[in-house]
């Protein structure tokens, strides 16, 4: 499926009688921030808290249409993503990059061609404090995202499922 070739509600859908919970909808708390509306891609997972070191090392790595999951804890004490980040995930090639958390510079981020999804703004940075974690299953506003799930994302919402749509 092309990064624009689905609708998640399409998925949810096709998906409402499922009982296994390999399909999974996050909750409508993101707000979205990049200049691409509508974009999917396997999941890519990082656990901190106030601390963007492994989400700058994510970024500056190729994307390879991938989608970065971030667990920030849903503080929104510090952004977790700002533009120089933002810009050098659609640089690298990123689909879309989701934060249970904050971000900052909403202009610089609204030019990034990639997705971007997080729970506010702020404008504070990140302290260095833990390096986190990543490539593990992360619950994202009490929904459960593992490394190597597809996720879905567009104007209507967020879905998770354990491979790729047909």
């Amino acid at each position: 499926m092309s990064p624009t070739d689905f609708a998640t509600c399409d998925l949810c859908d096709a998906h409402k009688t499922d009982t296994d919970g390999a399909f999974r909808v996050l909750p409508p708390a993101f707000h979205d921030y990049g200049a691409r509306r509508k974009f999917c891609g396997p999941v890519v997972t990082v656990k901190c808290f106030e601390d963007n070191t492994p989400v700058k090392a994510a970024v500056e790595s190729p994307g390879q249409g991938r989608v970065l999951v971030v667990d920030g804890g849903g503080s929104l004490r510090r952004a977790l993503l700002g533009g120089n980040l933002g810009a050098a995930a659609a640089k690298n090639g990123w689909a879309g990059v989701v934060i249970d958390g904050a971000v900052r510079d909403t202009a610089e981020l609204a030019a990034c061609d990639t997705g971007i999804r997080a729970l506010a703004l702020i404008p504070l940075p990140t302290d260095r404090k833990a390096p986190g974690q990543t490539g593990i299953a992360v619950q994202i506003q009490g929904v459960w995202v593992r490394p190597g799930d597809w996720l879905y994302a567009d104007a209507d919402g967020i879905v998770v499922m354990p491979s790729p749509a047909p």
